[in-house]
């Protein structure tokens, strides 16, 4: 009997590791308005002012267990809160040499929109180069706002300019998001069918403006399909 057997060095490769982590705050925190990134972000740096130096570091939004993925939310962003569990964490995303001072946040009290956020210990989240990510909230640039396809194209060409090829994309409605510009409108975004090194890539520099308020920042998801899911829910 003959047999011809060539392994398949691409799946024998181990995964690419990341000079980024994140690092995940306990909170403790009963609500927060919908619309805290910009204020999350400024209480934050007030104690860790030296956040955003570096292209890529940011503070990822917290979101309640009613909030799911982050396809979802309260309408009305001035009005509507997320209740928090004991679950929710805050998070920061950040090269490695970076984590020991981050550390310090651990103890402070961030006021945040008349909210008094109360900061715990921290764990390391390693990056996991999964082939479908998401990001919550993408920054519209001007005449993107009721323009989906527009907004994709920008992002393609931006995710080419780092290298990455795109596959498939698929953006939510645009939501408005409080910025030191004033009110501008954002999106949420997945990508999939990403290669390991480019699943990371994306996660270690983020997409457009924002990244230190939580936009742009991307998050493993372990499939498409409940993204589909999402934003069928959300609607169009």
């Amino acid at each position: 009997m003959s047999l011809f057997w060539e392994e398949d060095d691409r799946a024998a490769e181990a995964p690419p590791a990341s000079g980024w982590v994140d690092l995940a705050f306990a909170v403790r925190c009963r609500m927060l308005p919908v619309d805290h990134a910009l204020a999350l972000s400024e209480a934050v740096r007030a104690v860790l002012p030296w956040l955003g130096g570096t292209p890529g570091e940011g503070v990822h939004t917290i979101h309640g267990a009613e909030s799911g993925n982050g396809w979802q939310r309260p309408e009305d962003p001035d009005t509507g809160l997320i209740y928090l569990s004991r679950r929710a964490r805050l998070i920061l995303r950040l090269p490695r040499e970076r984590v020991a001072e981050a550390r310090t946040l651990t103890g402070a009290r961030l006021e945040v929109l008349g909210q008094i956020l109360e900061v715990g210990e921290a764990r390391e989240r390693e990056l996991a180069p999964l082939p479908t990510i998401f990001s919550r909230y993408v920054l519209c640039e001007p005449g993107e706002e009721d323009d989906e396809p527009r907004f994709l194209a920008r992002v393609a060409e931006e995710l080419r300019a780092m290298g990455v090829p795109v596959r498939k994309a698929l953006c939510g409605r645009a939501h408005p998001l409080r910025t030191p510009q004033g009110r501008r409108l954002a999106r949420s975004l997945m990508l999939a069918d990403l290669d390991p090194a480019d699943s990371l890539r994306v996660q270690e520099r983020g997409v457009g403006a924002g990244r230190v308020m939580g936009c742009g920042l991307f998050l493993p998801h372990k499939g498409i399909r409940p993204v589909r899911q999402a934003a069928a829910r959300e609607g169009p």
